[in-house]
């Protein structure tokens, strides 16, 4: 999936973007409502000279991509609550194509925003929530499967940084590799954790090592 940036200009017509910062705390999931239109349709429709609507969102995803058409850290006017538009990324999931590959798509961006900003499933809204509105509407009936789905992704995603960190603990870096070869040639360190802290008991060993004694015989 391409995550594209096509931000609308501030000063598109009927106020869709006021350029307000805001400081989000939860992610608003809505159903475009239109059953033929891709995120670039919707992307377009923002920017349309034909459309009256003061109304817009964040993210709008199809099955082959996603589009964010106004800043993060931004108001958009999608919750219909004064709440949920300050305080929410409102994500537009389309109903065209292929739905399943549409879901897959939208659990992995949900999670990824989670993720990366050390939130839990617990700030993922429905329209619903702020306004009452059925919305997503072809989310909603399946809304704890989707809080599952995105649940489980947001565990891989944890899991595979925290194997990707571990992988670069236990490689010197470059400039670092003839070093860790030679405390290990004389036995001064076994040269293993190059990139974590080492504890003062470490440190009192290898300063040990270095002056002759035998610790790691």
């Amino acid at each position: 999936m391409q995550y594209i940036i096509d931000h609308i200009p501030e000063n598109t017509r009927c106020n869709r973007r006021p350029g307000t910062k805001m400081v989000p705390s939860s992610i608003t999931i809505h159903n475009t409502g239109n059953p033929t239109s891709k995120a670039r349709d919707e992307r377009g429709w923002l920017t349309n000279p034909t459309n009256t609507r003061t109304a817009s969102w964040h993210i709008v995803i199809d099955e082959e991509e996603a589009v964010e058409a106004i800043p993060l850290n931004e108001i958009a006017w999608h919750a219909g609550n004064y709440e949920g538009n300050r305080t929410s990324i409102g994500i537009e999931v389309c109903e065209s194509g292929d739905q399943e590959k549409v879901w897959q798509n939208v659990v992995y961006l949900t999670a990824k925003l989670l993720f990366e900003r050390g939130w839990g499933v617990e700030q993922v809204k429905t329209h619903q929530n702020w306004s009452g509105k059925y919305c997503p509407r072809l989310i909603l009936p399946k809304w704890d499967k989707f809080l599952q789905d995105v649940e489980a992704e947001l565990k891989n995603l944890s899991s595979d940084n925290q194997s990707n960190h571990a992988s670069s603990n236990s490689q010197a870096s470059s400039w670092a590799i003839s070093a860790q070869k030679w405390v290990m040639e004389n036995r001064i360190s076994d040269g293993t954790n190059p990139k974590t802290p080492a504890t003062r008991e470490q440190i009192w060993v290898m300063l040990y090592n270095l002056m002759g004694g035998k610790e790691n015989d």
